[in-house]
């Protein structure tokens, strides 16, 4: 049964303006909209787009997104400065994110202002923005180190004057559950209060949680946790703990959520850390043998949500943490069926490769496997030569000579690097004997310098078959191609 006060929580995604703020984060207006039509598909209320008085590009992009019929509300970021609010208005926001500090520290050391000549400001900014047609949200800047009696005098009269909807910001996250439970409930009396937190301590999502239970009826997040320094509440962190811990309905169309996540990585730059709650990598891989053999049995056991709700696949990786029953239901897949004194052997090579600081792919599985049941293992593939051609005034080309399954074979492709011209010729090769696609491509530098040992990672996948493979040279062509070749000759390989 859910705790939570509000009967509707509403959501303010800032992605797109406090997490572009994240320190190398630059989205160009075709990228805001891309982002901006996802967060509408999967039910956001509201999107602040940008800082319209900040570039004619930030400008570009709120008019692109007010004007795409997305059914959410656009909403921009402004000062308390009259020419901020004609930039809203005049490319099309619907609303306005009317930022004023409140904190003595802000006032005197910032603004250079009093109190009464900041409070002036907030007050008749509301009123310019609702003559502009605007809706208002009027947001205290730093009000968690604010005197909260003149930070609800702000909020009264710009309530008084038209606001709609208030924002308390926890500017540098410094706020506590407890302080949550003691600020919230009166600022909420006074209009539909929103929570703005920083994650700078690590409390934003318990913060935002605490100011909801309180009455707070909108939570600030942001995709990923991006925002400056440490970031802001992240938005998939929130749903699901919503969803989870306190059973309550956010109508978020949660199965959108790490398409959603990924895709905002990847126009951002900035990569999902591995073990990142909800849409890590890590969060739903499994080595230990004792949870894996768990989550086998039931998924319960040691998962507190099933990833299919977030649109996300369990996974199974073996290493020396691994038991029988992970390393069974591996091999299951493969349609190995060892009996339990080859499991064992198998097992234990496993563990010894997990000692060696070697990560264990399909392909190793599946070559100690062979190894273990006496089973012959002839490639299907030989590769005969391999010839790549690049440089800075020609169309990187690759050209091979196959041996696949005693026929040989010549081919070249062209590709927009010299790894990509190799990955597309060698596919290309096996053409007549499967249908061999690239579904994923990794790469480590095992050490440094440029003589470095590159580790290169390669998913493949054939009717419906999927196989990870590894091929580690100095040269990152050569481990490309190794990693390629092992992994067909393991999805072409003719087993008895």
């Amino acid at each position: 049964m859910s705790v939570l006060l509000a009967s509707k929580l509403r959501f303010f995604d800032t992605t797109l303006r406090d997490g572009e703020q994240t320190p190398g984060v630059s989205l160009n207006p075709n990228e805001k909209l891309e982002i901006a039509t996802r967060l509408a598909a999967i039910g956001v209320d509201v999107v602040e787009a940008g800082s319209a008085a900040a570039s004619t590009g930030e400008q570009d992009a709120i008019r692109l997104i007010s004007n795409a019929g997305l059914p959410v509300e656009t909403c921009t970021f402004v000062r308390a400065v009259k020419s901020d609010i004609d930039y809203a208005a005049d490319n099309g926001a619907d609303s306005v994110h009317l930022v004023i500090p409140v904190s003595d520290l802000h006032i005197e050391k910032k603004m250079r202002k009093t109190r009464e000549q900041v409070q002036e400001m907030a007050w008749s900014s509301v009123e310019y923005a609702k003559s502009r047609g605007l809706i208002v949200e009027l947001s205290g800047e730093d009000a968690s180190r604010a005197d909260q009696a003149f930070l609800a005098e702000v909020y009264a009269g710009g309530v008084e004057r038209g606001a709609d909807r208030l924002c308390f910001c926890d500017t540098v996250g410094v706020l506590t559950p407890e302080k949550c439970a003691a600020y919230i409930p009166p600022l909420a009396k006074i209009a539909p209060l929103s929570i703005h937190c920083h994650d700078d301590l690590g409390f934003a999502l318990a913060n935002t949680v605490a100011a909801i239970k309180a009455g707070a009826s909108c939570a600030h997040v942001t995709v990923n946790g991006l925002g400056e320094r440490a970031g802001n509440t992240p938005f998939e962190e929130l749903v699901m703990a919503l969803e989870v811990l306190y059973g309550y309905d956010t109508g978020i169309k949660k199965e959108g959520i790490y398409s959603l996540s990924t895709l905002v990585s990847r126009l951002t730059g900035i990569p999902l850390p591995v073990n990142k709650a909800v849409v890590g990598e890590m969060a739903f891989t499994h080595e230990s043998g004792i949870h894996a053999h768990g989550v086998i049995r039931e998924p319960a056991t040691y998962e507190s949500i099933r990833p299919e709700q977030i649109g996300r696949k369990r996974r199974i990786v073996l290493g020396k943490h691994s038991g029988s029953a992970s390393v069974e239901a591996a091999l299951h897949e493969m349609k190995y069926a060892p009996n339990e004194q080859q499991l064992k052997a198998i097992v234990s090579r496993i563990k010894d490769l997990g000692d060696s600081g070697k990560r264990v792919s399909d392909a190793d599985l599946m070559a100690v496997a062979d190894a273990v049941m006496a089973m012959e293992c002839k490639p299907v593939i030989r590769l005969k030569q391999f010839t790549v051609v690049s440089g800075n005034s020609m169309i990187p080309t690759a050209s091979v000579t196959l041996e696949v399954r005693g026929k040989e074979t010549t081919g070249a492709a062209t590709g927009d690097g010299p790894v990509d011209a190799a990955m597309q010729v060698l596919a290309r090769s096996v053409a007549d004997a499967a249908n061999i696609r690239l579904e994923e491509y990794h790469v480590d530098a095992i050490s440094g310098g440029t003589d470095a040992l590159v580790e290169v990672t390669v998913r493949l996948s054939k009717d419906g078959k999927i196989i990870t493979s590894r091929g580690a040279r100095t040269d990152i062509i050569m481990a490309s191609v190794e990693a390629m070749i092992a992994g067909m000759n393991r999805l072409l390989e003719d087993r008895p």
